[in-house]
């Protein structure tokens, strides 16, 4: 039998620039209860952390109203733009990090009034640092860790939790030649476990309630001694993407004559 569980602990605190990450989730992760009476994490667990909590520790709240120059600089590329009926602009842009996202990731929610966010400048450097932190106050537990952000996805409406940065964890489970139930060989599966495990921390991590950190028992398998090289290679850019552009970007290239792709 298999079983998966998620576990959301009370008792996160508020997080500032002054906050040493590791050190006020220590106490939290020591103290967590799971239902079969154990407590604290394993080796094998998968610490699940909110992008925005990394965010506010590394000092990434900008002002509010320099929201469009944050998203202009937080941008590589833009992918689709829309002007709204209030006026406002929809961008989905390629951001700093490789991620195709609304506003290149630049939040306003769980925010001060006045400020916005960003994403963490390097987000794998960020769970790496936070895995070893975690490590040297655990008597060297090394869980594998994952920080999230959500995002909406082409042609499915909502947000799902996606795994934006990652140590420790085998982020996409190559299952190509592998045999299927009837023995032929999977040609093209490549599952990416580690949006997988950012989507089912989050149904219970939310982006509200004051729970923004999840632990996951179950996905041993993909947790490794090394860190490894991160959440980086989920994102699909560059000539393996077919859909580089938004309907209207391609649609004015082709009138104009110009190149699809960059």
């Amino acid at each position: 039998m298999s079983a998966l569980q998620v576990v959301a602990p009370d008792g996160v605190p508020a997080v500032t620039s002054s906050t040493e990450l590791a050190a006020v989730l220590v106490p939290v992760l020591a103290n967590l209860v799971w239902p079969d009476g154990s407590v604290g994490v394993e080796a094998s667990d998968v610490v699940v952390l909110s992008s925005k909590v990394v965010s506010k520790a590394e000092g990434r709240l900008v002002r509010a109203t320099d929201r469009e120059a944050a998203i202009d600089d937080e941008t590589v590329r833009v992918v689709a733009s829309r002007e709204n009926a209030d006026g406002s602009r929809l961008r989905i842009v390629e951001n700093r990090q490789g991620i195709v996202m609304a506003a290149a990731g630049v939040d306003s929610s769980n925010t001060h009034p006045g400020t916005i966010l960003l994403l963490p400048v390097d987000p794998d450097d960020s769970a790496r640092r936070l895995r070893r932190g975690l490590a040297a106050r655990l008597g060297g537990v090394r869980p594998g860790v994952i920080l999230t952000d959500s995002a909406g996805r082409p042609w499915r409406s909502g947000v799902t939790d996606l795994a934006i940065g990652a140590a420790g964890i085998t982020v996409l489970d190559d299952l190509r030649g592998t045999p299927d139930d009837a023995g032929r060989p999977l040609e093209t599966t490549v599952v990416a476990v580690a949006d997988e495990i950012a989507a089912a921390a989050d149904l219970l991590k939310r982006p509200t309630g004051g729970h923004p950190l999840a632990v996951v028992r179950g996905m041993g398998h993909v947790v490794t001694h090394d860190d490894g090289p991160g959440a980086r290679g989920l994102s699909r850019t560059g000539p393996d993407d077919m859909f580089a552009l938004g309907s209207r970007e391609a649609w004015e290239r082709g009138r104009d004559g110009r190149p699809l792709t960059d």
